[in-house]
C-alpha cells in the first residue's frame, strides 16, 4: 500500500499536469494523510484519515441523511471501483478485511439509528428493523461482490464512529469502543492512500469543484 511519501513524491512530480480541482483534493488529502501517519494514539489517527478522505471527496459525507446525498456519495464510490482497474478497492473488501468488515456490521454500537433509539427519536423497533434490513443489504452485496455498495455501507457505520469522536460522545482513549476503532483506523489506513492513488491515476476524470476553493484575502 502506497505511503504518504511515495503518493507526495509522485504528486510533486504530476501536479503541473492536474487540473486545478483535482491538484486541490490531492494536495489537501495528502497533507492530512501525513498528520495520520504521525498520529501516536488510535483516536486521533482515525479523525485525521477520516479528514483525509473528505478531502479527496470534498463533500459533507453523509452529513444529510437524504437519498440524493447517499446517491453522491455512492456514486464517488462507484466511479472510484469502475477506475479501479487493478481492483484494489476489492481486494480490501474481499481478502484484507473481510471478518473485520463482518464484525463491524454486526456492531449496533456503530449504527446510526442505534443511537437515535437511545436519544428517543426511534422505537427500539424501528432501529432494530433498520438494523436487519441494513445488514441484509450489506449481506446481499458481499454475496454479489457489489464493492461499491459494501464500501458505502461500512464508510456509513465508520461515519457513526466519526460523530462519537468529533461530537465529544467517546472518551480519548476509551476502553469500550477499541475493537471497533482499531478496525475502523486499520481500514481506513489502507482505503485512503488507494483512494488519493486512484484519483491521480485518473487526472482527467471529472471529479468536481471542491466544497471549500482557495479564496485569497
Amino acid at each position: 500500500m502506497p505511503s504518504f511519501e511515495t503518493l507526495k513524491t509522485r504528486q510533486r512530480e504530476e501536479r503541473d499536469k492536474y487540473p486545478e480541482n483535482l491538484g486541490l483534493r490531492v494536495h489537501r488529502a495528502l497533507s492530512w494523510l501525513q498528520r495520520a501517519e504521525q498520529a501516536e494514539d488510535l483516536d486521533g489517527r482515525f479523525i485525521f484519515l477520516w479528514v483525509a478522505f473528505n478531502a479527496a471527496y470534498a463533500q459533507d459525507f453523509y452529513e444529510q441523511e437524504t437519498t440524493a446525498e447517499r446517491f453522491k456519495v455512492g456514486s464517488f464510490l462507484t466511479k472510484l471501483v469502475e477506475l479501479d482497474i487493478e481492483a484494489r478497492l476489492y481486494g480490501l473488501i474481499w481478502q484484507e478485511f473481510p471478518s473485520s468488515i463482518r464484525i463491524l456490521l454486526s456492531n449496533h454500537f456503530v449504527f446510526g439509528p442505534f443511537w437515535e433509539y437511545q436519544q428517543g427519536r426511534k422505537t427500539e423497533a424501528e432501529w432494530t428493523e433498520a438494523f436487519e434490513k441494513a445488514n441484509r443489504a450489506a449481506k446481499a452485496a458481499i454475496g454479489q461482490g457489489d464493492t461499491a455498495t459494501a464500501l458505502g455501507v461500512v464508510l456509513a457505520r465508520l461515519y457513526t464512529l466519526r460523530n462519537q469522536l468529533v461530537h465529544g460522545g467517546a472518551t480519548w482513549n476509551s476502553g469500550v469502543n477499541r475493537d471497533q476503532m482499531r478496525d475502523a483506523t486499520a481500514f481506513l489506513e489502507k482505503l485512503v492512500p488507494i483512494v488519493i492513488e486512484l484519483m491521480m491515476d485518473n487526472p482527467i476524470t471529472l471529479w468536481g469543484d471542491p466544497s471549500y476553493p482557495v479564496v485569497q484575502g
